[in-house]
């Protein structure tokens, strides 16, 4: 057994999530939990809500709100909604917690005394109107280098170079479209050409990446500059130093705080256990996790926080880039293993935009719709490795035709038969070759599947699974038991029906990382009991560290299904199957695209 990290991006506590974003980060990393968890490796999920940064500052102003009040509200809706989606978090927590900050601070000392962090004046954006610092992501113009007439003022989605918003040609706020006025401040940033060339041989290192990662990653190295990670703002995390840490008017910056959180959930994730330690098994690098492996999940937009910046966070404090130096507190911490980036996902040909209400929530996606209806398009059509379109019209296709014609259709008969000719699982008698062939197939499936998820080709994986389904459909219309109406016939129709409810059992546990919610209706269809597809719970937590009281997402995921074939028992009761899945109706096309305005 070994030790996995699942770390998967942080949503923004700004705004209840379209299902655009859990295409990226949720879907795909609990999948791969969940698969990781039934092949017998010790499996940490975690993430939580990204709750610091001047656009939850003003929102909160526009809305009349703290922003501790607007954090509190959309930490809980993006909580049950991914509670609602069934992703399987260890832990699930916030930024805005005590021990959040306390790991944050700890990272900063780690780097500040290793030379990593340095001081400089730089300009910064103020709003004219309301005087307040303006960030990054809310300056945008043209980029100085590929002449892209949408930058921003961190990063050119279109060039992937790093930029200063004083660099845009006519820079303007995306808040109400002014011209911002940039002044000198104090800063500390983050000096990442210091870890360049450690950057450079860590990404040499890495192997089986996507491609598009790797190449954009690399890219990257060759203009780095240090960057600003501190900001002139009243809500985050303080700076520890002597002189700012009691100041009002400067904080640690969104972007540096939020990548730590994958380590200090992890800690959260220990201390909450009992077992305050336990987190080292994945994080340290030269003590018991020097063998665990980190995968992070994200859309493509997040892929320079997670392939450059976070490693060099962790570089730098662990002194091992050019100045040298030595391991923080916490110890050598481990780099990302790999960093698993998802393209965009477009909704009716068009980009989502919750102000031109071009979206779907996920709530509103789950009051009207199965969470595993949207779990399998994410899994077949999703954005894995190109920009991906949602439309009504093929999620209706795909449920209709692939997951009630195809997978339910093969469940509801095959049991329908068994229970209605011998209200138990028959016994197996002389096998044919026919039969031989489609257990062979089934149980070389658990190879060829685990193998693709493992390498993060969920697309194919999901449709070598429903290709094992695809052949047991055939397999019963060909047998067609339903013709073996004699007594004389009796033992072949139960041998038959054996045989496709053993591969109803099998393409049942290799789909249940895909369809948790749904394997657990096949397994109790099939006459078994207990926990097949363990869920999250949302439980109310006290901060550890005297602040107030929040809910998060974890659960018991040690029970459930194994990775393997396990042999059905003839004799167990069977009793008329309930559909598993529902037939949409071809009009919600036109009701849902109604919905769509713009």
């Amino acid at each position: 057994m070994s030790h996995v990290l699942a770390a998967v991006a942080w949503p923004y506590a700004n705004g209840p999530r379209h299902i655009g974003h859990v295409s990226g980060f949720g879907v795909p990393a609990d999948v791969f939990s969940r698969y990781m968890r039934m092949a017998g490796h010790d499996v940490l999920m975690v993430s939580g809500t990204d709750e610091h940064g001047t656009p939850i500052q003003v929102q909160a102003d526009s809305e009349g709100l703290t922003p501790r009040e607007l954090a509190d509200r959309y930490n809980r809706v993006i909580v049950e909604d991914l509670h609602g989606l069934g992703l399987s978090y260890d832990l699930f927590t916030r930024t805005t917690t005590g021990n959040h900050y306390q790991v944050v601070q700890d990272l900063f000392d780690g780097l500040y005394r290793n030379g990593y962090i340095i001081a400089k004046t730089t300009l910064g954006a103020i709003s004219p109107s309301t005087g307040r610092t303006l960030p990054d992501r809310y300056i945008e113009g043209t980029c100085p280098i590929c002449g892209y007439g949408s930058a921003r003022g961190d990063q050119c989605d279109n060039c992937g170079n790093q930029l200063d918003p004083e660099q845009l040609i006519n820079p303007r706020s995306r808040i109400n479209g002014e011209t911002p006025e940039f002044v000198e401040t104090e800063h500390f940033f983050l000096d990442l050409p210091a870890v360049a060339d450690a950057l450079a041989a860590w990404l040499d290192t890495r192997d089986g990446w996507r491609p598009n990662v790797l190449r954009f990653s690399r890219n990257l190295l060759d203009d780095l500059q240090p960057r600003a990670i501190t900001r002139d703002l009243e809500w985050g995390v303080p700076i520890p130093l002597d002189g700012w840490r009691d100041r009002n008017d400067k904080r640690i910056y969104v972007w540096f705080d939020a990548v730590i959180g994958y380590l200090s959930a992890s800690i959260e994730w220990a201390r909450r256990t009992g077992a305050p330690s336990a987190w080292k098994k994945w994080w340290s690098a030269d003590g018991e996790g020097k063998d665990a492996a980190a995968y992070y999940f994200m859309g493509k937009d997040n892929i320079v926080f997670h392939s450059v910046i976070w490693p060099a966070i962790l570089l730098g404090y662990s002194g091992q880039g050019s100045r040298g130096g030595s391991p923080g507190d916490l110890g050598a911490l481990n780099l990302p293993t790999e960093v698993v980036s998802s393209e965009f996902l477009t909704m009716e040909g068009r980009k989502f935009s919750s102000s031109r209400q071009v979206v779907i929530y996920v709530r509103d996606f789950l009051e009207r719709y199965d969470a595993d209806a949207l779990r399998y398009f994410i899994a077949v059509a999703g954005p894995e490795s190109q920009d991906t379109d949602f439309t009504w019209a093929e999620f209706l296709r795909r449920n209709n035709d692939e997951l009630v014609a195809g997978w339910g259709n093969l469940v509801n008969r095959s049991i329908s038969m068994a229970a209605k000719n011998f209200g138990a699982i028959p016994p197996a008698l002389d096998l044919t070759e026919a039969d031989e062939a489609l257990l062979a197939v089934a149980k070389a499936g658990f190879g060829t599947v685990g193998g693709l998820i493992e390498r993060h080709r969920q697309k194919q994986a999901i449709g070598e699974a429903m290709r094992v389904v695809a052949e047991a459909n055939k397999y019963l219309s060909e047998q067609a038991p339903w013709k073996l109406k004699d007594e004389a016939d009796k033992p072949r129709m139960g041998t038959i029906l054996h045989v496709a409810l053993q591969v109803v059992s099998d393409a049942n546990t290799m789909l249940t990382p895909f369809l948790p919610h749904s394997a657990q209706k096949v397994h109790e269809l099939l006459g078994g009991t207990g926990t097949h597809a363990p869920m999250p719970a949302i439980e109310e937590v006290s901060d550890l560290d005297g602040g107030p009281a929040y809910p998060v997402l974890t659960g018991d995921y040690t029970v459930g299904a194994r990775w393997e074939s396990t042999p059905i028992e003839a004799g167990r009761t069977l009793a008329a199957p309930k559909p598993v899945f529902k037939k949409l109706e071809p009009s919600i096309v036109d009701e849902e695209i109604s919905r769509l305005a713009g």
